[in-house]
């Protein structure tokens, strides 16, 4: 069937779908998925760098390894930090931390 109408285009001088028919499907996926995946994905990372760049001594961290620990010191692309409960001083890459959680923010209990 498909061969046929293949043939019917090609042999009789029809002209078949124009390119914009067959590609406007395709963009509108690329439109989706732009919109859905890179888009946020983008904001994302906008935001996280802004945070790595904002830090400072007295913060509380949580690094991607799980440890929590507050900054003692800010170097350009590692953090020294102090791990309680035995006051351990860490060095780790800034590209490690997670979260913040600032002394000056109020901490908030969950009942």
């Amino acid at each position: 069937m498909i061969h046929s109408q293949f043939s019917f285009f090609v042999f009789q001088g029809g002209s078949g779908p124009s390119i914009l028919t067959l590609t406007w499907p395709l963009l509108f996926m690329f439109a989706i998925f732009y919109v859905f995946l890179i888009l946020p994905q983008q904001k994302k990372q906008k935001r996280w760098q802004e945070m790595v760049n904002n830090l400072k001594t007295g913060d509380k961290v949580v690094t991607s390894g799980g440890i929590r620990g507050a900054i003692i010191a800010v170097k350009d692309d590692a953090l020294h930090l102090r791990v309680p409960p035995d006051n351990l001083r860490l060095e780790v890459a800034k590209s490690a931390v997670v979260s913040v959680a600032r002394e000056d923010e109020p901490h908030t209990e969950k009942k």
